[in-house]
């Protein structure tokens, strides 16, 4: 696990070392163990490093083929590293490290750009053939590491870390406010190739690049739809499959944890750890706020003391979040819509202290139905095929098991037009200026995109494209920022591909979501989390800590300050009268107020 970055000179000016320095230095944290430059006339690449597999300095990078033609610099693992590397000496190739780098440099020079199809991991690298002077770079299928750019006066330069890039912007870049816009009435980032930032882009997860004769080309390797394998024919196929995930991300040469929630999705890679890999001496790590307190999930994290005996607790609380904000926000570089990142935050903060990787249960809502609207895209799949009988059934147990009418109420959202869809959330937030609106509200791609699924499949397909993006970046962000690895065995492509293929009624029955994966985990997962019904994940209780004095003097501030009010963008009386009622406990808005804070934040120490 690394940082990356790199200029190239369109005008074939020689990259000044100089600049790659600043862009390593502004994302050290990625990579403490150790660094690299190469330059060659108009073509600069950097790299910082994280040790994880072969801590030699056989892992050095930038990276270079036995024969001096072929440049890489490479952020992430290769998880079937070692069976690769067979299949590369049965080849002919020989190996002078045990890196998982020198496999993916080699791989490329066998198979060329398809060696992407042969690769299990997460990965966002670039390689520079000196022969042909030509460069290619690619993330991996969902988006697990990042890779910015950004192109200005013939000038390519790219990173891990979009903080990277602005040290060295010709010129400084300005807020993007279509993003601002799918951020505040959508809850929504990283749903297209656009940053919070105009200068900076992302290249989107399952693309790559080429720089052939100074043109830059971006195209899209992997697409999740026409790459969908035959379903599971059963729990056991299902549960096969996930452990061979699990096993595949314990290859590492430093110390394995899981950042336990005691939600379903993290504790059955925990139950399959103990049960099947006989991982007694697991470290886990979780946020707990008291007995009774909104987020807290020590109920189902205490299955596990019997079993475990390194167990690791954080709690967060109003004080340490607005000490740490200066800090979060720098380490996430773009607005987040709620403080559940924070719970992670301080999750991963107390990790580094124990592990290097952490495992973690990332990519199973998106896969599973996690989120409870998923029922509303299951009804009105249900209504399209006429299934009314089933329609029926399924909405008395979704009544009956969560007493809630959130399922029934998203079906209304979603049968909706795409236009009034967007008015609607427009008019649910209430505070945005209408100016800012007019300007934004038609453009927005969310609405004909993320909410216009016509099925509860083709849901879980767009949410894999549009959606499932953010939240990995937000993992990334906090566990890059304390020096960790985070891996995702819900993401191995082979469990994706055919858990995507699913008939609906295996994925949501009798008024539950994850269906196939909690029959799979019968007699290894603990009863009560199971078959709990609940969703809260790493939540915080935001809702009480905005009502703290120290919260109210803060967003005060924020609030009347006149930066607030010369962004054009909210409202500030209309903000200050619902944030009376928040206080006064008619309205709880505390996702609204957040997202006012970060913004704020994020205004003053990027773009003002």
């Amino acid at each position: 696990m690394c940082g990356i970055c790199g200029i190239i000179n369109f005008n074939q000016q020689k990259v000044d070392e100089q600049n790659l320095h600043q862009m390593m230095k502004a994302m050290k944290n990625r990579g403490p163990n150790d660094e690299g430059i190469f330059t060659k006339n108009n073509v600069g690449l950097g790299f910082v490093r994280l040790s994880i597999i072969d801590l030699s300095s056989a892992g050095h990078q930038p990276f270079i083929s036995s024969d001096g033609r072929y440049i890489l610099i490479f952020n992430g693992e290769i998880y079937n590293y070692i069976e690769i590397r067979q299949e590369l000496e049965s080849a002919g190739y020989q190996f002078r490290t045990k890196t998982d780098t020198e496999v993916l440099l080699n791989s490329f020079i066998y198979w060329g750009e398809e060696c992407l199809h042969h690769f299990n991991g997460m990965w966002a690298f670039v390689i520079y053939d000196q022969l042909k002077d030509e460069i290619f770079g690619a993330r991996d299928r969902y988006g697990v590491k990042p890779l910015y750019y950004s192109l200005q006066n013939n000038q390519l330069t790219f990173a891990s870390d979009i903080t990277s890039i602005l040290k060295v912007l010709p010129e400084k870049s300005k807020a993007n406010e279509q993003i601002i816009f799918d951020y505040l009435v959508f809850n929504r980032t990283d749903q297209n190739e656009n940053t919070f930032f105009d200068a900076v882009k992302k290249l989107q997860h399952g693309h790559s690049f080429t720089i052939r004769q100074n043109k830059f080309e971006i195209k899209k390797w992997y697409d999740l739809k026409s790459n969908l394998k035959t379903p599971f024919a059963s729990p056991e196929e299902f549960k096969n499959m996930f452990n061979s995930s699990i096993g595949l991300r314990l290859r590492s040469d430093v110390p394995v944890g899981v950042c336990l929630s005691g939600g379903l999705d993290s504790s059955a890679i925990v139950s399959t750890l103990l049960k099947d890999f006989n991982k007694n001496d697991l470290n886990t790590f979780s946020a707990v706020y008291g007995k009774g307190v909104y987020g807290d999930e020590s109920k189902f994290i205490d299955e596990y003391r019997p079993q475990l005996s390194q167990m690791y607790f954080t709690t967060p609380t109003a004080e340490t979040l607005l000490s740490d904000i200066p800090n979060f926000v720098k380490a996430h570089t773009e607005p987040i819509p709620s403080t559940s990142p924070y719970a992670q935050f301080k999750v991963m903060d107390l990790a580094k202290k124990h592990v290097v990787v952490t495992l973690d249960g990332q990519g199973a809502d998106e896969q599973l139905a996690g989120y409870h609207y998923f029922f509303g895209f299951y009804f009105k799949d249900l209504m399209s095929h006429l299934k009314w009988l089933q329609l029926i059934s399924e909405a008395f147990y979704y009544l009956k098991n969560h007493k809630s009418m959130y399922g029934l109420a998203s079906l209304a959202y979603f049968m909706l037009p795409s236009s009034t869809r967007s008015k609607v959330r427009t008019s649910d937030n209430g505070y945005l200026n209408s100016e800012f609106i007019k300007h934004y509200e038609k453009s927005n791609s969310i609405t004909s995109t993320l909410y216009s699924s016509s099925s509860l499949h083709e849901a879980l397909l767009d949410h894999f494209e549009y959606k499932l993006e953010h939240l990995l970046k937000w993992e990334d962000k906090n566990s890059m920022f304390f020096s960790l690895e985070a891996r995702t065995p819900f993401l191995d492509y082979r469990l994706v591909e055919r858990t995507l293929a699913l008939p609906p009624e295996k994925i949501i029955k009798d008024g539950m979501t994850k269906h196939i994966l909690r029959e799979s985990m019968k007699n290894t997962l603990p009863e009560p989390i199971r078959m709990r019904r609940d969703k809260i994940g790493f939540d915080t209780p935001q809702s009480n800590w905005f009502k703290e004095k120290i919260f109210k003097d803060y967003i005060s501030e924020i609030i009347h300050s006149n930066s607030f009010k010369d962004r054009n963008i909210i409202n500030p009386k209309k903000a200050e009268l619902l944030y009376q009622k928040h206080i006064d406990g008619k309205i709880n808005i505390s996702k609204e107020i957040w997202k006012w804070i970060h913004l704020e934040e994020w205004y003053r120490e990027f773009i003002d």
